[in-house]
């Protein structure tokens, strides 16, 4: 029977057998006894146990993380629950290859995932038997997780479609290879089915950025690998030899692929080694893991981001500002970094430094909130407060809700003595996001204006967020 068919599902060979029935002249094709029919079996024991996992791990997920499950599951709990991330896998979590077949991202993933796995897994599981077909499968799901890792090691990926795909490649080098006890034509019909799912699918999966094709086409290379190699050298399911030969040169090929990827994805492991160090507290060891990650794969954003906040958290801003560097000249157009950057110069009162780095980021986005409030912070420090007032209030402009850009305005407007707005922005200040500083600072422009009974309040106000800070 054709995979993944609607409506009511009746074979070429019947269709042939019931118009001979009506005399209208069918010519039978004569049907031989080969090794792919002596002991095949309609149970899909396999599949269904396939099934039931992928069902069962899901609404385990449900379960722990809510409604947020079934349309758009927040990344750390897909890690959580075992997805295939890189830093993770070959940091030496390998497991990971595995688990993350039996993980979906929505309700729609594994809806589609489960259908595609009940039609060809039920017509695959027919072809090659139980035990047979599960080791194809999970074969193909391993080598899936490997493709998505050497593609693009440092993005999530869950979901049984690569093992499906692997299953998808495997008939069609079976039917293609293989010699069958089916008229030509329900053949035909099959292997069409399946090369138009793999054809879909793959192209579909080039146009939707979210879709992993580098697992889709490492499971489909291996199937159709494993199903040529069982179509020529083992068809009969009584040849068990031959057959974990070919498993087992299935399971090499996988075994290489991993050592492969463990030797050159190997700044992975000592970045993940580095980023555990951190977590831990142990700041020195942690940087020279990460140190060992930059050197071997120097052109790799990620390691001289995290070596950066290392390195601020020791209190070295000129290493954390060469780190930075090498981002950003990896990343051209990275925001965030310029902000940070600009912040480690302003940090090291260096505000000419850190005034051409916010320029560079205006350049980039002349709307960007943080490079507006970076570059009024970098003329207050050169005392240019008209400036740095024009700065802050585009800030306002762009986002009312930048943390304490009320208050940067007061400051500024305290500067320029121009009391009445100082304490305008102060209390607006108030009103998004409270802070000692801004009482205290408060406080000092109502005793300039003989305001002592408000001054008196703004001082007992910042106490009492003081302490409870």
């Amino acid at each position: 029977m054709p995979g993944l068919g609607f409506g009511k599902r009746i074979c070429q060979w019947c269709k042939q057998h019931e118009a001979a029935q009506r005399g209208e002249g069918v010519e039978y094709q004569r049907v031989e006894t080969v090794p792919w029919a002596r002991r095949q079996s309609s149970s899909m024991f396999v599949t269904q146990a396939i099934f039931g996992a992928n069902v069962a791990v899901f609404i385990g997920m449900t379960l722990a993380i809510g409604s947020a499950m079934l349309s758009n599951p927040p990344g750390e709990q897909l890690v959580h629950w075992g997805a295939n991330f890189g830093p993770l896998t070959i940091g030496g979590q390998w497991w990971r290859l595995l688990t993350c077949l039996f993980v979906h991202g929505g309700l729609l993933h594994i809806g589609f995932n489960m259908w595609c796995l009940w039609d060809l897994g039920r017509l695959a599981e027919s072809v090659y038997g139980k035990w047979t077909f599960a080791a194809v499968y999970l074969l193909c799901g391993l080598s899936a997780s490997l493709g998505s890792l050497i593609w693009n090691p440092v993005v999530l990926s869950v979901g049984a479609s690569g093992a499906i795909f692997g299953i998808a490649g495997a008939l069609i080098s079976s039917f293609y290879l293989g010699e069958f006890s089916l008229p030509r034509a329900a053949v035909t019909g099959m292997m069409r089915s399946v090369v138009m799912f793999v054809g879909y699918n793959l192209f579909f999966g080039a146009i939707i950025a979210r879709t992993d094709n580098a697992a889709h086409i490492g499971g489909l290379v291996m199937g159709l690998i494993l199903g040529a190699l069982i179509a020529r050298l083992a068809p009969a399911h009584d040849a068990i030899l031959q057959r974990i030969g070919v498993l087992l040169f299935g399971a090499l090929l996988v075994a290489g692929a991993g050592f492969g990827l463990a030797h050159s994805k190997a700044y992975l492991i000592h970045g993940q080694r580095g980023v555990a160090s951190l977590r831990a507290g142990n700041l020195d060891k942690g940087i020279r893991e990460l140190q060992m990650a930059a050197k071997q794969r120097p052109g790799f954003t990620g390691t001289h981001e995290v070596l950066a906040n290392a390195y601020l958290a020791k209190g070295d801003f000129d290493n954390a500002a060469a780190e930075m560097k090498r981002a950003l000249a990896l990343e051209p157009r990275n925001e965030d970094m310029y902000y940070r950057l600009g912040l480690v110069y302003l940090e090291q009162k260096q505000s000419k430094k850190a005034e051409d780095v916010f320029g560079q980021l205006l350049k980039i986005n002349p709307n960007s909130a943080q490079g507006h409030a970076g570059l009024g912070s970098a003329y207050s420090d050169e005392r240019r407060f008209e400036e740095a007032l024009a700065e802050y209030k585009r800030v306002a402009e762009i986002d009312s809700l930048f943390r304490d850009i009320y208050y940067n305005i007061g400051v500024t407007q305290a500067h320029l003595n121009n009391a009445d707005e100082a304490i305008a922005a102060l209390l607006k200040q108030r009103q998004t996001w409270d802070n000692a500083d801004n009482e205290r600072l408060l406080a000092a422009v109502y005793d300039a204006k003989g305001m002592s009974k408000e001054a008196e309040a703004a001082r007992a106000k910042a106490a009492e967020l003081a302490e409870k800070k």
